[in-house]
């Protein structure tokens, strides 16, 4: 019903910086919010940023360095990422709560991923 598809990743050396993109197209009939995951190989998923009704939030380890922001008539979600450090390596996952329909449950989705390799 709805996909999600990121673009953006890449390989950048410390320091440096990358922006990702997710747009999602489908049935939407309205998202409620978008954000973004990263997983390591053997770690949990984890939390990288979020918005939601004009609010943002982000993980410690990525506050002050990344910045979420919206496109919401492209429903599309970007993720500024600046003084990337070895441990921003990951795989990073966009993902939306969305609802297809009015009075419809509104389920969360996810992207396929796009990979992020910071190395010098």
């Amino acid at each position: 019903q709805v996909q999600l598809v990121e673009s953006g990743g890449g390989l950048v050396q410390p320091g440096g910086s990358l922006r990702l993109s997710c747009a999602a197209s489908g049935s939407i009939f309205k998202i409620d919010s978008m954000g973004w995951y990263r997983q390591v190989p053997g770690k949990q998923r984890e939390l990288v940023a979020t918005s939601s009704g004009g609010s943002t939030d982000y993980a410690d380890s990525v506050e002050g360095r990344f910045t979420i922001s919206r496109d919401n008539d492209k429903n599309t979600v970007y993720l500024e990422m600046n003084s990337l450090k070895l441990e921003d390596t990951a795989a990073y996952y966009c993902t939306a709560i969305v609802g297809t329909a009015p009075g419809i449950a509104r389920y969360r989705y996810w992207g396929q991923g796009t990979r992020v390799t910071v190395s010098s």
